[in-house]
């Protein structure tokens, strides 16, 4: 990973799986903050609610830390969905059986930059 500058924030633990938020991922990586945020608004899925909380949370850390900075100068420079720990639930079936059910979890990690420094 590059030593860049930025403005980062990571939500952990998410209850969704990461092979389900990744599409939605792909579609504002390397966008500008106010773009990724209109495609994520008219997105149905859980993923976009979960991913746009994260970019608005990194745009928050980014106005507070430079009073200079416009919105329309900012760019989702990276965007990661990782594996969270998965949790393992028995379901019993017929004959003594049993089905394990893995309730999977993500982590998300954004990290927005200016656009000049892209």
């Amino acid at each position: 990973m590059e030593n860049r500058k930025g403005f980062k924030a990571i939500a952990k633990y998410l209850p969704s799986s990461p092979s389900k938020v990744r599409p939605v991922a792909d579609l504002v990586r390397n966008k500008r903050y106010v773009d990724a945020i209109a495609i994520l608004d008219a997105m149905p899925q859980k993923g976009a609610l979960l991913i746009k909380k994260v970019v608005k949370s990194a745009a928050a850390n980014a106005m507070s830390q430079n009073k200079k900075l416009d919105e329309e100068q900012l760019v989702v420079a990276q965007l990661f969905v990782d594996d969270g720990p998965r949790m393992k639930r028995v379901w019993p079936r017929s004959h003594g059986r049993r089905d394990i059910l893995l309730k999977r979890q993500c982590h998300i990690t954004v990290v927005l930059d200016e656009k000049g420094g892209r």
